[in-house]
Parts: C-alpha cells; structure tokens; sequence
C-alpha cells in the first residue's frame, strides 16, 4: 500500500474553529497539543503545560530538556502569573517535559501518578508541590474539582512502562516513558463540567456513570487506527459522559514552536482527515457538536449549549 505524504490542509476545516470567545469568568485556553489552561479569574489549573517543544531532529538525536525561554514566552503570552496545579495527562515528553517547571514558576502543585512524581523530583521540585492521586480521588483546587481515572495511551505506546527514578533533564526522550495516563474530569462550581482526554486511549466501562458536558479529545495517532477502534473511542469518551460538545485536541505538530502557526501532524504520525470523517458521522448522528481549539483563544466551549 502507497504511503501519503504531506499532511492534512486544516484551511478544510477553518469552520470548526468556532469554539466562542469567553465571556464570562470561566475559559479554556489550547495551548497546543493537550494543554489546556481552564480558569475562573481567582483559580486556574493546567493539563501537561508542554511548551518547549524541541525539534524532530533534537528528539530524535539528541537529548531533551525544558527551554526556559520558550516556557517563559508562553506564559507570558497566555497571562500565566499562578496557578493552583499542573496535571500532565501521562509523562511522554510532549506531555510532561515541562510540567514540573511550569510549577515551579506558577507556585502550582504537580499532581499525577508515581511517574509524574519522579519527573518533578528530577527537577527539584519539593514534596510539597507534588500530589500523587489515588485513581478517581477527587482534588479540589479552588472552584476546580479534579477526578483522575485510569486510562490507557492510544496504541501504539512508543515509551512504554513508567518512570521509576527521578528524570534529570538533560535526557534521551525515551527517559519520558508513558507512565499512569488519565481520563482528566473537570468540575467547575458554577457546575460545568468537562472531561479532558489527553491520549486517544481508553479504558473500557471506566468513564461509566460520570458527566461532563464538554469532553476535550486527544486524537493522535488515532487516525491510523481501524474504524472500530475510532468509533469505540468515540463511545468509551462522548457516549459515556453524555457530552454534546467535543473539542479536538492533541492533532498539532508537536515539533514546531508556539510562536509559529499550528499544523496538522503528518500523515505519517497520524491522519486527521480520517478522524474528522468517522467523528463528522458520528457527531452529527447524536446532535453532538465538533470543533477545533483556536490556540491563545480564551473560549467558553460550554456557551453553544446552553
């Protein structure tokens, strides 16, 4: 079978970037990849915060660390000045590269599994700073209510296993193994809800019996997997919660810096088209609404249903 080169054309799908504008004290804000920063004004927490995103050729061969400058760039952009935590969705470098010191710099706490744990220890991080949950132990964090549940990485899981020993950057990425992925659910005070599904991986039967109306969904490399697997995705994820709005994350190059237009991942790591195929049916079959993030937007993702 003939590989496709290049990667897809977002101008495509320019009309699902149609998440409103927020309004009102609550927002998300994609900041690229599964980076999600949700805040109310007085409380703010971020998934993975992964902003230093080395090049290809730097993961490929040689070893990764945090560039500071590029972490400070995009807090500054974003108006980042504290938070209450930092949540990686599982420890693979473009995760979890820079999350411990995103909270240094942000006075938040790193909560995660025992590999997310070792990532903040190798960058100083003080125990105190880090939280390490019990699966589906609800955190509080201002208006935040944050429930971890098990999860699994969309296959195939290149840095398998978890981190066992403090990571101590400079490292080869494959120190970054995936570590303990989670279904990320978000409950606001205003009694919003949102689930942010880092990996398009899946445990199935384990979101039964939570809600959120929003669900943030991870879709790399799930393009290269068979219809059924996509569709089951779609079910363990958006039937399960009974959400009537997905937001696609997780689709970006993670190679290419901030400060440069986003683009698809190549059809070689992934195929968006696909996805965007299979998920147009089904969401359109269930009157359930899809989008695109508009990266540095602040958006309110639940404004279109109410």
């Amino acid at each position: 079978m003939r590989l496709r080169t290049g990667r897809p054309d977002l101008e495509r799908y320019a009309a699902l970037f149609d998440v409103p504008a927020a309004d009102g004290a609550l927002g998300v804000t994609f900041l690229g990849v599964s980076s999600l920063l949700l805040d109310d004004g007085e409380s703010a927490v971020l998934t993975d915060g992964y902003f230093s995103r080395p090049s290809l050729l730097q993961v490929g061969l040689r070893k990764i660390a945090p560039d500071h400058a590029r972490i400070d760039r995009v807090l500054g952009e974003a108006g980042i000045g504290r938070l209450d935590a930092v949540v990686p969705v599982h420890t693979h470098f473009d995760h979890a590269l820079d999350s411990a010191v995103v909270a240094q710099r942000t006075g938040a706490v790193l909560v995660g599994g025992e590999s997310a744990a070792n990532v903040g220890r190798g960058h100083g991080l003080p125990e105190d700073r880090i939280r390490v949950v019990r699966p589906a132990e609800q955190l509080t964090f201002g208006g935040f209510t944050l429930t971890l549940v098990e999860s699994h990485h969309c296959p195939p899981d290149r840095f398998p296993g978890r981190i066992t020993e403090p990571v101590v950057p400079p490292v080869k990425a494959a120190a970054y193994k995936c570590g303990e992925a989670w279904s990320v659910l978000v409950e606001h005070a205003s009694g919003r809800r949102a689930l942010v599904q880092g990996s398009a991986g899946y445990v199935a039967g384990s979101l039964a019996g939570q809600q959120a109306e929003v669900a943030y969904l991870g879709v790399g490399q799930l393009g290269l997997q068979d219809e059924q697997y996509i569709r089951t995705y779609w079910a363990e994820t958006v039937e399960q919660t009974g959400a009537r709005s997905v937001v696609l994350i997780h689709w970006d190059d993670f190679f290419r810096p901030l400060d440069e237009p986003l683009r698809a991942l190549p059809y070689a790591g992934d195929d968006l088209d696909v996805t965007l195929r299979i998920f147009g049916e089904l969401a359109k079959a269930q009157g359930v609404s899809l989008h695109l993030p508009t990266v540095w937007r602040r958006e309110d993702p639940w404004a279109a249903l109410r």
